[in-house]
Protein backbone atom coordinates (compact mmCIF):
# COMPACT_ATOMS: atom_id res chain seq x y z
CA UNK A 1 0.00 0.00 0.00
CA UNK A 2 1.23 3.47 -1.26
CA UNK A 3 1.59 6.00 1.20
CA UNK A 4 -1.13 9.07 1.36
CA UNK A 5 1.62 11.72 0.27
CA UNK A 6 2.59 9.36 -2.70
CA UNK A 7 -1.16 8.68 -3.80
CA UNK A 8 -1.60 12.46 -3.47
CA UNK A 9 1.19 12.88 -5.87
CA UNK A 10 0.04 10.64 -8.26
CA UNK A 11 -3.24 12.28 -8.63
CA UNK A 12 -1.35 15.41 -9.05
CA UNK A 13 0.88 14.53 -11.30
CA UNK A 14 -2.26 12.93 -13.48
CA UNK A 15 -4.11 16.03 -13.28
CA UNK A 16 -0.89 18.31 -14.14
CA UNK A 17 -0.41 16.10 -17.03
CA UNK A 18 -4.57 16.11 -18.18
CA UNK A 19 -3.70 20.34 -18.11
CA UNK A 20 -0.66 20.03 -20.42
CA UNK A 21 -2.31 17.59 -22.94
CA UNK A 22 -5.80 19.76 -22.53
CA UNK A 23 -2.88 23.02 -23.45
CA UNK A 24 -1.06 21.13 -26.18
CA UNK A 25 -4.10 19.92 -28.38
CA UNK A 26 -6.41 23.58 -27.25
CA UNK A 27 -2.94 25.59 -28.48
CA UNK A 28 -2.99 23.66 -32.16
CA UNK A 29 -6.96 23.34 -32.56
CA UNK A 30 -7.46 27.24 -31.34
CA UNK A 31 -4.41 28.79 -33.56
CA UNK A 32 -6.13 31.20 -35.43
CA UNK A 33 -7.87 32.23 -32.71
CA UNK A 34 -4.82 32.90 -30.32
CA UNK A 35 -2.98 34.74 -33.21
CA UNK A 36 -6.23 36.72 -33.98
CA UNK A 37 -6.59 37.79 -30.40
CA UNK A 38 -2.51 38.55 -29.87
CA UNK A 39 -2.00 35.71 -27.04
CA UNK A 40 0.74 36.56 -24.97
CA UNK A 41 2.53 32.90 -26.14
CA UNK A 42 2.84 32.05 -29.64
CA UNK A 43 0.01 29.30 -30.13
CA UNK A 44 2.99 26.96 -31.29
CA UNK A 45 5.39 27.71 -28.38
CA UNK A 46 2.23 27.44 -26.18
CA UNK A 47 1.86 23.93 -28.10
CA UNK A 48 5.73 22.75 -27.44
CA UNK A 49 5.44 23.70 -23.57
CA UNK A 50 2.29 21.87 -22.79
CA UNK A 51 3.78 18.80 -25.25
CA UNK A 52 7.14 18.74 -23.11
CA UNK A 53 5.02 18.61 -19.76
CA UNK A 54 2.90 16.35 -21.03
CA UNK A 55 5.16 13.68 -21.68
CA UNK A 56 7.68 14.33 -18.46
CA UNK A 57 4.22 13.94 -17.00
CA UNK A 58 3.44 10.60 -18.45
CA UNK A 59 7.05 9.13 -17.53
CA UNK A 60 6.66 10.33 -14.07
CA UNK A 61 3.25 8.80 -13.37
CA UNK A 62 4.20 5.94 -14.86
CA UNK A 63 7.10 5.08 -12.71
CA UNK A 64 5.62 6.18 -9.72
CA UNK A 65 2.74 3.72 -10.38
CA UNK A 66 5.08 1.01 -11.43
CA UNK A 67 7.37 2.20 -8.12
CA UNK A 68 10.43 2.51 -9.91
CA UNK A 69 13.58 3.49 -7.92
CA UNK A 70 14.32 7.02 -10.02
CA UNK A 71 10.95 8.08 -9.98
CA UNK A 72 11.76 10.12 -6.22
CA UNK A 73 14.02 11.81 -7.57
CA UNK A 74 12.20 12.48 -10.57
CA UNK A 75 9.02 14.35 -8.73
CA UNK A 76 11.44 16.46 -7.18
CA UNK A 77 13.31 17.78 -10.51
CA UNK A 78 10.22 17.82 -11.89
CA UNK A 79 8.39 19.66 -9.68
CA UNK A 80 10.69 22.25 -9.16
CA UNK A 81 11.09 22.97 -12.83
CA UNK A 82 7.00 22.95 -13.27
CA UNK A 83 7.37 25.87 -10.48
CA UNK A 84 10.07 27.91 -12.11
CA UNK A 85 8.68 27.23 -15.31
CA UNK A 86 5.25 29.15 -14.31
CA UNK A 87 7.12 31.86 -12.50
CA UNK A 88 8.59 32.32 -15.91
CA UNK A 89 5.88 32.43 -17.75
CA UNK A 90 3.57 34.63 -15.02
CA UNK A 91 6.61 37.06 -15.00
CA UNK A 92 7.75 37.30 -19.26
CA UNK A 93 4.66 36.29 -20.49
CA UNK A 94 1.59 37.09 -18.79
CA UNK A 95 -0.61 40.77 -17.83
CA UNK A 96 0.51 41.42 -14.03
CA UNK A 97 -2.75 39.49 -11.70
CA UNK A 98 -3.32 40.40 -8.54
CA UNK A 99 -3.20 37.01 -7.19
CA UNK A 100 0.83 36.20 -6.33
CA UNK A 101 0.11 35.34 -2.72
CA UNK A 102 -2.85 32.64 -3.64
CA UNK A 103 -0.49 30.87 -6.43
CA UNK A 104 2.45 31.11 -4.22
CA UNK A 105 0.54 29.89 -1.02
CA UNK A 106 -0.49 27.26 -3.11
CA UNK A 107 2.66 26.31 -4.96
CA UNK A 108 4.39 26.08 -1.46
CA UNK A 109 1.68 23.80 0.06
CA UNK A 110 2.55 21.58 -3.27
CA UNK A 111 5.96 21.50 -2.95
CA UNK A 112 5.60 20.58 0.65
CA UNK A 113 3.63 17.08 -0.80
CA UNK A 114 6.08 16.55 -3.69
CA UNK A 115 8.95 16.74 -1.61
CA UNK A 116 7.50 14.13 1.73
CA UNK A 117 5.99 11.83 -1.54
CA UNK A 118 9.55 11.71 -2.97
CA UNK A 119 11.28 11.25 0.86
CA UNK A 120 8.63 8.19 1.27
CA UNK A 121 9.27 7.09 -2.49
CA UNK A 122 13.24 6.91 -2.17
CA UNK A 123 13.22 5.18 1.33
CA UNK A 124 10.59 2.58 -0.40
CA UNK A 125 13.52 2.24 -3.17
CA UNK A 126 16.41 2.09 -0.77
CA UNK A 127 14.42 -0.66 1.62
CA UNK A 128 13.78 -2.76 -1.16
CA UNK A 129 17.65 -2.86 -2.45
CA UNK A 130 18.59 -3.40 1.21
CA UNK A 131 15.97 -6.30 1.62
CA UNK A 132 16.85 -7.59 -0.94
CA UNK A 133 20.28 -7.37 -2.73
CA UNK A 134 20.90 -8.92 -6.13
CA UNK A 135 23.55 -11.19 -5.55
CA UNK A 136 26.28 -11.82 -8.58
Amino acid sequence: MRPFSVTLSLWLVLILTLRNILRFWTSLEWEQVLTEFSASLAPVTSAAIGGVWAVVGLILWWGIWQRKAWAGKMLLGAGAGYVVWFWCERFFFQNPRPNAWFAVIVQLGVLVIIFLASKSMLREAYERTTENPKTE
